[in-house]
């Protein structure tokens, strides 16, 4: 398939160099690394073994998958690219009253560099010229807390783990 290097309005991620192209069977093995990555901390408190680690990785990667895909069969899941390589991934709904961005997940090595809120604002851009707001589950301690909170989400609802976030249509 061929990458779409600048989706309608996307002006900012483009303007740093990604591009991105829709997700096929062949990128599971990548996508459950990137998955993996965000686990990563966590399970240096386990006792597991690496095997351990790799089995309940898989195993959790595949029921996120399997619930993405049923839950939310509208989206668009595409793998983002930067200078020919694969460097994460961007699962986002469409809805008639907003935007809802599913997973947005870089490798770590492409974490920090701009990249996420850069590709943020092009959404809530996007999301905004239709009228609607953006939304987003995101753990309560996960680092980009911060960057949404600065983007304009508030918290909308208490999720338990998660934090529903909201970006009203600016």
């Amino acid at each position: 398939m061929n990458p779409v290097s600048k989706p309608a309005g996307w002006v900012r991620a483009a303007g740093l160099g990604l591009i991105f192209r829709p997700m096929t069977e062949i990128d599971l093995p990548f996508l459950a690394r990137v998955y993996a990555s965000t686990r990563a901390e966590e399970l240096t408190l386990t006792l597991w073994n690496e095997a351990q680690k790799a089995a309940f990785l898989d195993m959790q990667f595949q029921a996120q998958h399997a619930h993405y895909q049923k839950y939310y069969p509208n989206a668009d899941w595409l793998v983002m690219m930067y200078e020919g390589s694969d460097i994460g991934r961007l699962y986002i709904e469409r809805w008639p009253s907003e935007h809802r961005i599913i997973d947005i997940t870089f490798l770590p090595a492409f974490r920090g560099k701009g990249f996420g809120k850069a590709l943020l604002a092009d959404l809530i851009d996007e999301a905004g010229a239709a009228g609607k707001a953006v939304s987003i589950h995101v753990e309560k301690h996960n680092p980009a807390m911060r960057l949404y909170l600065r983007l304009g989400f508030t918290v909308a609802e208490d999720k338990g783990v998660y934090d529903l976030m909201l970006r009203p249509p600016s």
